[in-house]
């Protein structure tokens, strides 16, 4: 299903793009790998990008990237940590945006919550790690793949 926002997302992109430069020398994201008990990956559809996703996001101005991760996980997936974010890998997202930085933490531990997120997120459902969806952003499936392989991280995004 493609929304409105999926079909105007090229057009916004470059524009968030030029403000996020004008503001800020460099951007930080995270991305969070969460397994279920029967370890399974949740992953989520956002409405404004194409494929399954880890979630994550943007970390914010005076906030700490450990804070950010268990932020996004609440507000994307409605799951509230009760383990602190364990640091798996940093990446340099430099093909996709110059400047751009996107690290990877793991929460073991969390509960059922209400998600946050204001019709940003399509969807968030479980995954078996041997069976990915096919339309995964494929940084996401890398990320997986390295950590359940053990296989260092890839430092590119």
């Amino acid at each position: 299903m493609v929304t409105w926002r999926r079909r105007i997302e090229p057009f916004t992109r470059p524009l968030f793009f030029a403000f996020s430069r004008a503001t800020r020398g460099m951007t930080l994201g995270v991305r969070v790998l969460v397994r279920d008990e029967a370890g399974r990956v949740l992953l989520v559809k956002h409405t404004y990008l194409a494929g399954w996703w880890l979630p994550g996001g943007g970390v914010d101005k005076g906030e700490t990237t450990q804070d950010a991760a268990v932020r996004e996980l609440r507000e994307e997936a409605g799951l509230v940590a009760l383990s602190a974010p364990r640091l798996l890998s940093v990446h340099s997202n430099e093909r996709f945006f110059p400047g751009d930085h996107v690290l990877v933490f793991a929460i073991d531990r969390f509960e059922p919550g209400e998600r946050t997120s204001h019709g940003e997120i399509e969807a968030a459902e479980w995954f078996d790690p041997a069976a990915l969806p096919d339309d995964m952003n494929a940084a996401s499936a890398r990320r997986i793949r390295e950590v359940l392989t053990g296989a260092p991280p890839d430092p590119v995004w």
